[in-house]
Formats: structure tokens, sequence, C-alpha cells
């Protein structure tokens, strides 16, 4: 949280300050993915506006966790610059954040919702997993795809099918 009772600016001044802001991991597809390290360091700019306040904060964060193919440790790493606006007398939501409560801002909320946001559909160990068997469960990265195979097998349920004779 940053206190912004601390801040003293006029309108049209900007207060920066070098912040550390804590990343809570992310489950993503039920699994776990952790910011290492866990508190990211972060640049923090106040702007007093005419009419409110301007948030910006930027910082760097590398997460790590299971490639959705293979399983195996896949890490993303992602820069995100983020502002937000809140304005002294709101008339809509769209003019406030989320994130300032009492005075207070809550910056590894409003990291964690930009960096869930920014991720990859995919969280992938390489750009080119060819992820497990389906068949066996085998990681197709660690074997010869080429020689990796399994025999065609029907659906049962269709057996009696082939039994059939047309014509």
């Amino acid at each position: 949280m940053f206190d912004l009772r601390n801040v003293r600016v006029r309108s049209g001044e900007e207060h920066r300050e070098a912040v550390e802001v804590a990343i809570a991991p992310v489950e993503l597809g039920g699994e776990r993915y952790v910011a290492v390290p866990e508190e990211a360091p972060a640049e923090l700019a106040v702007t007093r506006a005419s009419t409110g306040w301007v948030f910006e904060l930027r910082f760097g964060v590398r997460l790590h966790g299971p490639c959705v193919r293979c399983l195996a440790d896949a890490v993303v790493e992602e820069r995100l610059s983020l502002r937000e606006y809140q304005a002294t007398s709101p008339d809509s939501d769209e003019l406030t954040t989320p994130y300032l409560v009492e005075n207070r801002l809550d910056l590894s909320a409003w990291a964690r919702d930009a960096l869930v946001l920014a991720l990859p559909a995919q969280i992938v160990c390489r750009e080119d997993c060819l992820g497990l068997c389906p068949v066996c469960g085998e990681n197709l990265n660690e074997s010869d795809p080429q020689a990796h195979r399994h025999e065609a097998v029907g659906d049962p349920r269709w057996s009696k099918l082939r039994d059939l004779e047309l014509g």
C-alpha cells in the first residue's frame, strides 16, 4: 500500500518514488505461477492534476510455473507500464480507480491485475513445445517425434459397424 497523505504536490507537479511491489502467485488453468523475486522493484509516479490524481507504475516481473503443453518449467518475463486516474469529485466509475481506498493506493493488487491481463493465452516452456503424447503421456520434446508412434486403435463403441455388410 502506498499512502497518498505523505505526497505533497500541487496541481501539475509530480512525485516519483522507487517502491517494491509484492506480486501474489497467479493461478491459471489450475496451475500456479510464482513471481521471482516475490517483490518486484518498481517506479511509482503520482501527478496531481487540476481534476484529480494520475498514477503511473512501471516494473518488470518473471513468473515461474509449468508449461501448459508439457508441464516442464516455464518462465515468462513481462515489463509493464500502467496508468490509473482518480478524479477528485468523480461522477462516474470511469473516473475512479478500484485500487485507491481512503488515500491508500494498493500497488500489489494493481500490479497483479495488470500482470494477469498481460500474460499470453498459453504459458509455454518454448514456442515450439510439442507437449505430451496424448496416448502414453511421454514428453515429445525429449523423444524423436518420428520414432514415437502408437498403433491406431479404433473406438470400441463402433466395432459392430465393421461387421456390417453393405450392398
